[in-house]
């Protein structure tokens, strides 16, 4: 399998910074033989366990259809491509003028009517402001479009996911399905407190996020917060003044500082434990 330093394409939360921690403490499961990745996301996880472990069965959630976006990357790279002819004689890093936003539009709107597909999500980052993203063509066209168009196309990555199990059900239905299995190990990164994610309703509120934590009690696990959630302090709080039982006692901590922008920052965690530790 290939090696990938971070995902193919644009995913908001992908873990590329934790690489070399990660690959690392795999080490410390030298008895694992199947992993699954309860909320799968870009697949980073899942590749890196994969390459880590060749003969292991690694379990991909993909609720976000993300191998749908891989498997799109030529039809993506032909869009953008489009795009950049169209904005050859704008400037770069402005706001585009409404005739350019017009036949920007067009050009989804034809690719989507002839293939059947567009990825807004990997459009987005070459029309929109910086974190921003549209997931349908209402959306897009609604939105403030700025000239910073990907100049270089994306690599294809027919192997990213290769030899990867893709699956795409709840999270506690796959939990349910490999809790009891020996030597399973699972790779945790639920949505941040108070973010929209669509694919489990709404918003992700604290009681969803807490009962993310069943899955951490008795098992081998990776789990990854950050300092935002303070789902850490509310754990150890918990523990403390009411007799609680804390699932991260024990784990080891890995931190990470990240940068929203220049003004602001915060620290992405990584937590991981074996059972009975």
């Amino acid at each position: 399998m290939k090696n990938f330093n971070q995902a193919p394409l644009p995913f908001q939360g992908q873990k590329r910074r934790f690489q070399t921690s990660f690959k690392e403490a795999l080490k410390e499961f030298k008895d694992a033989n199947v992993f699954v990745d309860l909320f799968g996301g870009s697949g980073l996880l899942s590749n890196w366990a994969k390459q880590q472990f060749p003969d292991a069965k690694v379990v991909y959630n993909d609720f976000d259809d993300f191998s749908q976006r891989v498997a799109n990357i030529e039809r993506t790279n032909a869009l953008l491509s489009e795009f950049r002819i169209i904005l050859k004689d704008a400037p770069a890093d402005k706001v585009i003028g409404k005739e350019l936003k017009s036949a920007i539009l067009k050009a989804v709107r034809r690719e989507e009517k002839h293939s059947g597909y567009v990825d807004y999500i990997t459009i987005s980052s070459s029309l929109l402001f910086s974190m921003n993203y549209a997931t349908n063509y209402d959306d897009l066209a609604k939105q403030t479009m700025y000239n910073v168009v990907r100049l270089n196309d994306y690599q294809p990555a027919p192997d990213y996911l290769e030899g990867v199990e893709v699956v795409c059900v709840d999270y506690r239905q796959l939990f349910d399905r490999w809790k009891h299995v020996s030597g399973v190990v699972f790779l945790i990164d639920p949505p941040y407190l108070s973010t929209d994610c669509g694919t489990y309703g709404n918003y992700w509120k604290l009681a969803n996020y807490l009962d993310v934590l069943h899955c951490l009690k008795g098992t081998n696990y990776f789990y990854f917060t950050s300092n935002k959630s303070s789902i850490l302090e509310l754990t150890d709080w918990l523990e403390k003044n009411l007799g609680g039982e804390n699932p991260f006692k024990g784990a080891k901590r890995v931190d990470m500082n990240a940068r929203m922008n220049h003004n602001a920052g915060y620290v992405d965690i990584m937590l991981y434990k074996k059972a009975g530790v």
